[in-house]
C-alpha cells in the first residue's frame, strides 16, 4: 500500500463571530457564500470526520483509515478511538465567546469522553490593536467570577494580551479564553468539541434565558482551572540554508511549527508520527516515493507516518504550518538545544517540561 498526502473534505461552521477572512485574506478556495467562521481542515470528530478527496483512497473517511491503519497513518505503536488531532482555520472578525474546554480527567469523569481539549492558536493575521483574553489575572472566588461573567465584565478577571501575525498561543484545557475581533487564526487541538461558555448568547447569536445562562456559567466554573496564564510567543527559529523552521509551541498532545521555505525542503521519514501540513501562502509541490501532489494556498493535508521522505518544493517563498505529536526530547529539545537555546527558553513553548 503506497501512502501519499491525504486531502480531506472541509467541514464549515457558520458561527456569528465569522465573516469572510478565510476566503478573502487566507485565499482558501471552494467555499460557499456567507459567513465562514471556521473550516475544519483535518477532523475525525464524530459526524464531522473528513473524507479523502484525492488519490486511490478517495471516498474513505479519516475515521475508517485511522481504525484500519493506525500504525501506517498516525504512527508506529499508536492506538486510539479516532485520529488524535483536529486542525482548523478560524475567522474571528468578531469576538469569540469567552469559554473553556474540559481537561482529560473532566472529559472522562463528567462527559464520558476519552479526552478533553488542549489547543494552540497560530496568528495568521491580526489588525492593529487585536488582542486575546487568556487565563485569570489572579485568584478569585467563585462568587467574584460569577459576578464578573453575569456583568460581561471579562477584563476585570481575565488577562488581555496584544497579538500580531506570527504569534502562537498555547492554551491548556480548563483555561478560560477568547480572541478577536479582527483576527485570523490557525488552530491545532486535541480531537474534542467539549466547551463551556459564560456568554449570554450561543454561537449563533441566540440569547439564553437567565436560568440557562447562569447554569452555563456555573458549569464553566466547575471546570475552570487557574494554573496557567497563556502568553503570545513569537517562536524559536532554526535556520537551514535559505529556509526557516519556527517552533511555535510544543507539549504532550501536539507541536506546531511554521516553515518559511525559500528553496526545496526535505521532510525526513518518521514512521512514528504523521504530520498535518497547512499551506498559508503560495502553492507547493510535494514529491514522495509514490508520486507528486500539489498543495494550494489554504489547503491542508496529512503526511501519513508511512509515506517516507517528502520533498517540498515552493513556488517562491512559501509559509506552511506543520503539526504533529512529538517525541519532546527528540523532536523539540535536542534540535533547539543544538541551535543554542537553553531549556528555560524551550519551556516557553508550552508543556515541554512534562517529559
Amino acid at each position: 500500500m503506497d501512502w501519499y498526502p491525504l486531502k480531506l473534505t472541509t467541514n464549515i461552521q457558520k458561527y456569528t463571530f465569522g465573516e469572510r477572512l478565510i476566503p478573502e485574506r487566507l485565499g482558501k478556495r471552494g467555499l460557499p457564500s456567507g459567513i465562514i467562521a471556521e473550516t475544519w481542515e483535518v477532523s475525525d470528530y464524530k459526524d464531522k470526520t473528513g473524507t479523502v478527496v484525492n488519490g486511490y483512497l478517495a471516498g474513505r473517511t479519516l475515521h475508517e483509515l485511522t481504525l484500519a491503519h493506525p500504525n501506517k497513518l498516525v504512527g508506529r505503536g499508536w492506538y486510539g478511538p479516532y485520529f488524535p488531532l483536529l486542525s482548523k482555520f478560524i475567522d474571528a472578525s468578531h469576538m469569540l465567546p469567552v469559554h473553556l474546554h474540559a481537561d482529560d480527567e473532566t472529559a472522562q469523569n463528567l462527559h464520558n469522553e476519552p479526552n478533553g481539549k488542549t489547543e494552540a492558536w497560530h496568528i495568521l493575521w491580526a489588525a492593529p490593536g487585536a488582542t486575546i483574553l487568556a487565563g485569570l489575572k489572579s485568584e478569585f472566588t467563585r462568587e467574584q467570577l460569577f459576578e464578573a461573567f453575569t456583568a460581561c465584565d471579562y477584563d476585570s478577571v481575565l488577562v488581555r494580551h496584544s497579538i500580531q501575525a506570527g504569534d502562537t498561543v498555547y492554551v491548556p484545557a480548563g483555561i478560560i479564553h477568547s480572541f478577536g475581533p479582527d483576527t485570523l487564526v490557525f488552530e491545532i487541538q486535541q480531537t474534542s468539541n467539549l466547551a463551556q461558555s459564560v456568554m449570554p448568547t450561543d454561537l449563533y447569536g441566540n440569547k439564553y434565558n437567565e436560568l440557562e445562562w447562569y447554569a452555563n456559567i456555573n458549569a464553566a466554573l466547575d471546570e475552570l482551572k487557574n494554573h496557567n496564564q497563556p502568553r503570545p510567543h513569537g517562536g524559536l527559529r532554526l535556520e537551514s540554508g535559505a529556509n526557516f523552521r519556527v517552533f511555535g509551541c510544543a507539549g504532550t498532545y501536539f507541536a506546531l511549527e511554521r516553515w518559511i521555505l525559500n528553496e526545496p525542503y526535505l521532510e525526513l521519514s518518521h514512521p512514528r508520527r504523521c504530520v498535518i501540513l497547512s499551506n498559508v501562502s503560495s502553492v507547493v509541490q510535494l514529491e514522495f516515493a509514490a508520486g507528486i501532489e500539489r498543495l494550494e494556498q489554504g489547503e491542508s493535508c496529512i503526511l501519513p507516518a508511512a509515506i517516507g521522505e517528502v520533498q517540498i518544493i515552493p513556488d517562491g517563498q512559501t509559509n506552511l504550518i506543520a503539526c504533529y505529536i512529538p517525541d519532546l526530547q527528540q523532536d523539540i529539545i535536542e534540535p533547539l538545544q543544538a541551535a543554542g537555546y537553553n531549556l528555560q527558553q524551550i519551556q516557553t513553548l508550552g508543556k515541554v517540561n512534562s517529559i
